[in-house]
């Protein structure tokens, strides 16, 4: 059968929920759990390879797969390296997801050796801004992190999280960013989730969010992409005169992945449609990812527009878009309510 489409799928992996910080906006409780063995990645992997290949016999799709290791701190984890090269062997595009307090020369060195396409660091502004996030000292040893997995030639990230507590720092990130020398910025907004669920207040609003976006894309410094996979960012895609002025960091088919180009699997196996959206849908200890991904009933709702409530059931963007489902159903809890197929609070109009 002729292969007409290709498909950019992402798994979001969390190898364990242990952590060295206790960010104030994590979206994580901070709960452990039993992880995965390397065994079970293993058998995992395997399913998901053959996942692959039926989709693309069935629909003669050409499947683009990358995954995204995480936590918790995925570096706390000793088998970390076989997990890296496991992904790797198949063929898959591998990232890790690092705070990089821990990352000193020798643990560089091991991650650059399973040919990792590249490591995120988690980034929140200045030294102040970002010790008051992630606490005392972290901001240094994050940035020294960050340096030596540029030394061992692996390409680096910057992450922020956008909120009411860096949103003032984010031309001391860009031109920080640009003077250490990393490929990219990549940017997201705070989801009041786990931990993050008393910083609702800190949340910026829809004019905020796009007066934010607006100042970050307006930076055009050689060498340094400007990134985000912020569905509401694709409202912006464009300049008046047409020049693109940033893309988005995810493989996706366009908006939010939850549930349509993208699912996540935690440290214990719980699969849920995205990383920050805490809505079980099966664990792989015991149920067929492939079956949870075609008959579960979230995923299946995420995919139909009319399911969707308030300005995304009605935007006329909702291909590209469909906001970002963790928020919608963060915000929504904090209301009281337990809905995912709400409107994005934070999604502003148009100009």
């Amino acid at each position: 059968m002729a292969i007409h489409d290709e498909f950019d799928f992402l798994i979001q992996w969390h190898v364990t929920e242990r952590c060295n910080l206790a960010c104030r906006h994590c979206y994580q409780d901070g709960r452990g759990s039993v992880e995965l063995s390397l065994r079970e990645i293993e058998q995992v992997l395997d399913e998901i390879g053959d996942m692959f290949s039926r989709w693309s016999d069935a629909y003669a799709l050409s499947i683009a797969p990358s995954f995204n290791i995480t936590g918790g701190e995925p570096l706390l984890r000793e088998d970390l390296p076989e997990v890296l090269a496991g992904i790797r062997k198949r063929g898959y595009d591998v990232f890790l997801l690092t705070n990089g307090v821990q990352v000193d020369r020798e643990r560089a060195r091991q991650l650059a050796g399973p040919g990792i396409k590249g490591v995120q660091v988690s980034f929140e502004g200045c030294e102040e801004v970002h010790d008051n996030v992630r606490g005392g000292g972290s901001f240094s040893r994050a940035t020294d992190g960050a340096e030596r997995l540029l030394d061992a030639g692996l390409p680096v990230t910057l992450n922020v999280t956008l909120s009411r507590m860096n949103a003032k720092s984010m031309k001391k990130v860009i031109l920080f960013a640009s003077h250490m020398g990393v490929q990219r910025v990549g940017f997201s907004r705070m989801v009041p989730a786990g931990r993050g669920c008393e910083l609702v207040s800190e949340m910026l609003s829809p004019a905020e969010v796009r007066a934010l976006y607006e100042h970050i894309f307006s930076f055009d410094i050689r060498n340094l992409e400007i990134v985000t996979g912020d569905p509401v960012a694709s409202h912006m895609r464009t300049t008046a005169k047409g020049k693109k002025r940033m893309r988005r960091s995810d493989a996706l088919c366009g908006g939010c992945a939850a549930g349509v180009s993208g699912i996540t699997i935690s440290a214990d196996g719980t699969i849920v449609p995205c990383r920050r959206m805490p809505v079980p849908l099966g664990n792989v200890r015991i149920d067929s990812l492939r079956e949870v991904w075609a008959l579960s009933p979230v995923p299946e709702a995420l995919r139909d527009k009319d399911r969707y409530s308030g300005r995304c059931g009605s935007c006329g963007r909702w291909d590209s878009c469909r906001g970002c489902r963790a928020i919608a159903f963060s915000y929504s809890r904090s209301q009281g309510l337990d809905d995912y197929l709400g409107e994005d609070p934070q999604c502003f109009p148009e100009a």
